[in-house]
């Protein structure tokens, strides 16, 4: 990275950042240039060098957030998530006792990352809408736990309700930890997540 490349990625990241502080006290559709500016240290000139509006430094902060928080997980040679490809072939081969909706491997950088950043998920939980976590829910249901369910032969029909009982629920011990300022070990948290979220109450068909 070039000078210039990296006098704009600080930039950028201060612009994200603002952003984030912001939407935390108000709705994305009332956040003006103006106010990111200012919180950002930079200048409405500078904001338009890179973004033709306020909807274009939301796509960006998206790809922030979701670098930062693929950064707790480890990856392989070619940029994949180690654990997604492990997941790949042990929701193929494992039986159904082994298949289980969430692993450590997961779960613990996934705790990790929130208790380090707690304003910025509580941001990413409260704006759903604006920051377009429905998005990252689909990803994560057709990647991870739709393979599963077909393996536990749900029927297509019940697969959004039955991905919306554990999200939802897993979201709920998580958004209850943060309230309790994330007090609990994040060890404890886990344990109690993979105990609530067993595939023991699918019916397997």
């Amino acid at each position: 990275m070039n000078r210039s490349e990296s006098k704009y990625f600080n930039t950028a990241v201060k612009m994200d950042e603002a952003l984030i502080q912001l939407l935390e006290r108000k709705e994305f559709e009332y956040i003006t240039v103006k106010e990111i500016c200012e919180l950002a240290g930079v200048n409405r000139s500078t904001f338009y060098l890179h973004y033709e509006n306020t909807g274009d430094l939301l796509q960006e902060t998206l790809a922030y957030m979701n670098d930062r928080f693929r950064s707790y997980f480890s990856m392989d040679s070619k940029g994949e998530l180690s654990v997604k490809k492990e997941l790949s072939v042990k929701k193929e081969y494992c039986s159904l006792d082994e298949l289980v909706f969430v692993t450590p491997q997961y779960l613990m950088p996934y705790l990790t990352y929130i208790k380090e950043n707690r304003r910025v998920f509580q941001t990413a939980i409260r704006r759903t809408d604006s920051m377009q976590q429905a998005a990252v829910y689909q990803r994560m249901f057709r990647h991870v736990f739709n393979p599963i369910l077909e393996r536990f032969h749900v029927p297509v029909s019940e697969r959004s309700y039955v991905i919306a009982f554990y999200v939802n629920g897993i979201i709920a011990i998580i958004m209850e930890w943060i309230q309790k300022g994330c007090s609990e070990p994040s060890e404890q948290m886990m344990e109690i997540i993979m105990k609530c979220a067993t595939p023991e109450n699918i019916s397997i068909r």
